[in-house]
């Protein structure tokens, strides 16, 4: 017997014509993640003391500070680490302190810089683009390096611009600007702050002859403005749309909009309930747009009497981090690097077999106690990247768990990456 459909290809032709807007919208609007490395932390420092050998030194500050408690593998144990993981952890942390540090540097002229006049202010963005190209020429570069500028706000808005102009026009001047180039823009209160933003960067890209769309940028999270507007609205839900492909990323504020909210100081911190429901509007705004997400920073610091419990506290928090889908805080000193790499490797490498043996059991077909789903199955495989990708893992390690190699893995993760444009589901 033969099958008989119902609906004509007119139809389907309406259908299509219906729904044109809703496709163009994904499109353009939701391309999902693009599969590149996220680092797993922000440092910020007062522009002025950066230099090519910044990074080197505060590894081998971090690895001090962690010899001076016991070394490594004890830190691991503090932070709830068994025997067996916290070797594997601190091995891999050792190294990690060797040789790469700090994943993304923000060279700072907002909080951290302060009003110093404009003479100096000038004098120092210009020596931060050289000093940036002369590391990133010389290897010494973190992965990801940028600055932080002061907000759009009126009283600081020229002054925060001329330092941006300073100095992308001194990196663009001094060759090609650094892949892992990274703009911030704080304290946002309105959507047109970042269309404003757009804007500067868009003329910064055709006065350097830069492809359109090189110059991306975070937004720093830290006004209750943006999270709900006065029109009952969330600003922070429309500035995917309002600049598409511009926005890199978003960072939560953590002390600053804690006290816009009057929370006392004692009770400021990355895990209050206002920080909680913030952070929860950003992840809904930014679902499936391709802009990644950070945590904010912890202002007790591995120091003086108080170091173990300061790791502890440090070391909960980016394990809370990770468990809820933020993949990345800020670090404001070198002896929260330890804890940083301790409990992000500790994470990855506790969910490490399970994950491996469910991807292997979802990719050969193979029946489990549980049934994943494609969208699990993504899941799987970008947990296991991120893993890799931050030195948790090690890609044969992860070959041998998994049977997959990392091109695998970035198809499972991004299957749309491996899609030709143009293609239906692109």
């Amino acid at each position: 017997m033969g099958i008989n459909a119902s609906l004509s290809a007119k139809d389907l032709t309406h259908i299509d014509a219906q729904l044109a807007a809703t496709d163009e919208l994904l499109e353009r609007n939701y391309p999902g993640d693009d599969g590149t490395r996220q680092p797993v932390h922000t440092v910020y420092v007062p522009a002025d003391r950066f230099t090519p050998g910044f990074a080197a030194d505060w590894g081998a500050r971090a690895l001090a500070a962690a010899d001076a408690h016991g070394g490594l593998e004890r830190l691991g144990t503090l932070l709830g680490q068994d025997p067996e993981l916290a070797h594997a952890v601190a091995t891999r942390v050792a190294a990690k302190l060797g040789s790469e540090p700090i994943e993304d540097l923000r060279l700072d002229f907002e909080d951290g810089y302060g009003d110093r006049g404009d003479d100096a202010e000038d004098a120092a963005a210009v020596a931060a683009a050289a000093a940036v190209a002369a590391a990133v020429a010389d290897g010494s570069a973190p992965p990801f390096i940028g600055i932080r500028f002061k907000c759009f706000e009126a009283p600081t808005r020229a002054r925060g611009l001329r330092t941006l102009d300073l100095f992308v026009s001194g990196l663009a001047a001094a060759g090609e600007l650094p892949e892992g180039l990274v703009l911030t823009l704080p304290k946002v209160t309105t959507v047109a702050q970042v269309q404003a933003m757009d804007f500067a960067v868009s003329r910064l890209e055709e006065i350097h002859s830069l492809p359109a769309g090189r110059l991306r940028f975070e937004v720093q999270v830290e006004t209750p403005q943006l999270i709900l507007g006065p029109d009952g609205t969330s600003p922070v839900a429309q500035l995917p749309h309002a600049v598409p492909g511009r926005i890199s990323a978003l960072h939560y504020g953590t002390y600053d909009y804690s006290a816009s909210l009057q929370i006392s100081a004692e009770y400021q911190s990355m895990e209050h309930p206002v920080a909680d429901y913030a952070k929860e509007v950003m992840q809904l705004a930014v679902a499936g747009t391709g802009i990644r997400l950070s945590d904010g920073s912890t202002n007790v610091i591995p120091v003086g009497d108080g170091v173990l419990d300061a790791w502890r506290l440090h070391g909960r928090l980016v394990r809370r981090s990770l468990e809820r889908g933020y993949y990345q805080g800020w670090d404001l000193h070198p002896a929260q690097l330890p804890s940083r790499f301790a409990a992000t490797y500790a994470f990855y490498r506790q969910g490490l077999p399970a994950a491996a043996a469910r991807l292997r059991n979802y990719v050969e077909r193979i029946e489990g106690s549980v049934m994943d789903e494609p969208a699990t199955a993504r899941a799987l495989a970008a947990f296991v990247l991120r893993g890799v990708q931050c030195g948790a893992a090690g890609t044969e390690e992860v070959r041998q768990l998994t049977g997959l190699g990392l091109p695998q893995l970035t198809t499972l993760a991004h299957p749309r990456l491996a899609q030709p444009a143009g293609s239906p589901n692109h």
